[in-house]
């Protein structure tokens, strides 16, 4: 059983998994990226608001082009250890080093999506609590150099190498953890 489609869906994301994602919904949808959007947020936001507010600001980029029987999706997935905000690590050498400050340790996943029409908006985040091992550094090192998670907030893909021997529990969604929460999307865009 799936979603009546009222509305023309248009994914706003480079992401793979993403666009895996929403595929496994069976909804027709196309992809729309406008490059280089600032993703820059007030330094005194609430850490757990960070996704919500990045994923708002992704989507009134897209309002002045949209059509009137579009919806776009944006989403910002987020890894938060303690009050740190872990994005997507700048150089192997820095995805080595969140890996190194998530293991042994429990982390949040947030991702913050955002359904947008010229006539309506809706945001929420959803929240995935995650718990590594402790992690060798040869662990950390052979998944780095063989997986080049440059482009995963936290330097690690759950559904990868790492999260196959790293993860111990999670408190959640397991697709929020890749960056998508499909069920909740789901959800949401049956009562748009």
């Amino acid at each position: 059983m799936g979603i009546s489609q009222k509305y023309h869906l248009i994914l706003s994301s480079n992401s793979p998994r993403r666009r895996e994602l929403l595929s496994g919904l069976g909804l027709d949808y196309e992809i729309r990226v406008i490059p280089d959007i600032d993703e820059s947020y007030p330094s005194d936001l609430p850490v757990l608001e960070i996704a919500k507010y990045v994923s708002m600001k992704k989507a009134d980029a897209y309002k002045s082009t949209m059509a009137d029987d579009e919806l776009i999706i944006t989403a910002d997935t987020i890894v938060v250890l303690g009050d740190k905000v872990l994005g997507k690590p700048h150089s192997l050498d820095g995805a080595k080093e969140m890996l190194s400050m998530l293991s042994g340790m429990t982390h949040h996943v947030v991702t913050g999506v955002c359904l947008t029409t010229k006539q309506k908006q809706k945001s929420f985040s959803v929240i995935t609590d995650v718990t590594f091992k402790t992690l060798t550094q040869e662990e950390i090192n052979y998944y780095v150099d063989k997986f080049q998670p440059l482009d995963k907030a936290g330097a690690y893909g759950i559904q990868e190498w790492i999260g196959y021997i790293g993860v111990t529990s999670i408190h959640g969604s397991y697709f929020n953890v890749m960056g998508f929460p499909v069920q909740r999307i789901y959800q949401e865009l049956q009562s748009f």
